[in-house]
């Protein structure tokens, strides 16, 4: 929790942001609540205040006007003289100066189009992504029902509306009121058996033969399907920015506690 909320204020500190009347939340003798007040109280940046119902964004003010309220009691109260807080003040100060002064470093560097393409190239397998099936089907106890659901399928003009109807009238499975519709999927999600039966099939057919699985007696149809391909670089360049900044970081961070350590005189107890 500290090292969040230090996270937090150190975003915060170092982020230069001119406010207008509308991030004015309200007043506190005369001492502004901001949206860097709001954000101490949610302490959690990926919460957006402005999404929140009305009665939780007062709640949240109400708690940003009581902290400044307390905050001035404290401090009036002379708690800065103590030992304690100046002992918590210098912890502080040492930390938040290290924060902040990675943050700068990891801002000076950059990415070429060149690094971001070798790291592509050398991390292809991070960006492969597995074949899928989409497919819906009715599962029923017997082999017999399964043929006849077959054959009404064989003799309907529009299939997969036949097939909706019956998966919704026959099918046990759970997807039985969705139309049996099993959404996109791995087909090492399902057993072999019906894996193998619907990655057979030409895109919007069925099976003709009933797939006998330890569930019971499967009729699939296969409404779309992709092979196992490699993301394009398009798709994934910001993603591989991000991993090539990080890496050369924590390279250059390494670097740099390596060469203090050697010339520092440390004594491990």
């Amino acid at each position: 929790m500290k090292k969040m909320v230090l996270s937090l204020v150190t975003s915060l500190a170092i982020g230069s942001v001119s406010l207008s009347a509308a991030d004015i939340y309200a007043t506190v003798n005369g001492e502004e609540v901001t949206p860097a007040d709001v954000a101490l109280v949610l302490r959690n940046p990926k919460i957006e205040f402005d999404t929140l119902p009305k009665e939780t964004k007062d709640r949240v003010i109400e708690r940003a006007i009581e902290k400044k309220l307390l905050t001035t009691k404290a401090l009036s109260s002379g708690i800065e003289k103590t030992d304690t807080f100046k002992e918590a003040i210098n912890k502080i100060k040492k930390d938040l100066a290290l924060e902040i002064w990675m943050q700068e470093e990891f801002k000076k560097l950059k990415v070429t189009e060149a690094d971001k393409k070798a790291y592509y190239k050398n991390n292809e397998l991070r960006f492969k992504r597995q074949a899928t099936l989409e497919a819906r089907h009715i599962l029923v106890e017997t082999e017999e029902t399964a043929k006849g659901i077959i054959k009404d399928l064989d003799s309907s003009k529009d299939k997969k509306a036949k097939f909706i109807e019956l998966a919704k009238s026959k099918s046990t499975g759970p997807t039985g009121e969705k139309g049996g519709y099993l959404g996109k999927f791995a087909p090492s999600q399902m057993v072999p058996e019906f894996s193998s039966a619907a990655g057979a099939l030409e895109v919007g057919s069925y099976t003709k033969i009933p797939v006998k699985t330890q569930f019971g007696f499967h009729v699939i149809l296969l409404e779309g399907k992709n092979d196992a391909q490699t993301a394009k670089f398009s798709e994934v360049e910001k993603q591989i920015t991000q991993a090539v900044l990080q890496e050369e970081f924590a390279k250059n961070i390494k670097s740099i506690a390596t060469q203090l350590r050697e010339k520092a005189k440390i004594v491990i107890k």
